[in-house]
This record gives C-alpha cells, structure tokens and sequence, in this order.
C-alpha cells in the first residue's frame, strides 16, 4: 500500500508513524497478521484489490506477484 498519507502508515511500538509498514499490516510495533505467509499476502492484497473493482483478477494477481516479494517484510522469505 502507498503510504502517501500518514493515517495510512502503521504505528511503532512508541506510538510514531512508521515509514515502513501500513496500518492494516503493522501496529505498536508489532505485524497484525504475525503468521501470514508471502503467498497467503499475496492473495489476500491481490482479494482486495479484485473485491473493490480496482483491477482485473490477472491483473491484480501478477501486480502482487510483483510487488510484495519486493516489501521489506518479505525479502528474505
């Protein structure tokens, strides 16, 4: 998610922004989902995306596939 807003963007365990980390994935300092895998994300954003008519079930699908392996959280996995 683009963290063009701060509302937008997570919160730390000290209660500031994070840069990193939206607010429906990261909050005090701590991931909401601590358990979700790469490709369980995958889908779930690639859901949303299809749900609210902002693309295209392939579409939505290869734009996941694409990006989260790329966020922080997900690099190494």
């Amino acid at each position: 998610m683009p963290l063009s807003k701060s509302e937008l963007c997570g919160t730390n365990a000290d209660g500031s922004r994070s840069t990193e980390y939206c607010a429906y994935c990261y909050q005090d300092g701590v991931f909401t989902e601590p358990a979700i895998t790469r490709d369980e994300m995958i889908e779930k954003c690639a859901d949303i995306l299809i749900q609210r008519k902002i693309m295209p079930e392939e579409q939505a699908r290869r734009c996941m596939c694409g990006m989260i392996p790329l966020l922080k959280r997900w690099e190494k996995t």
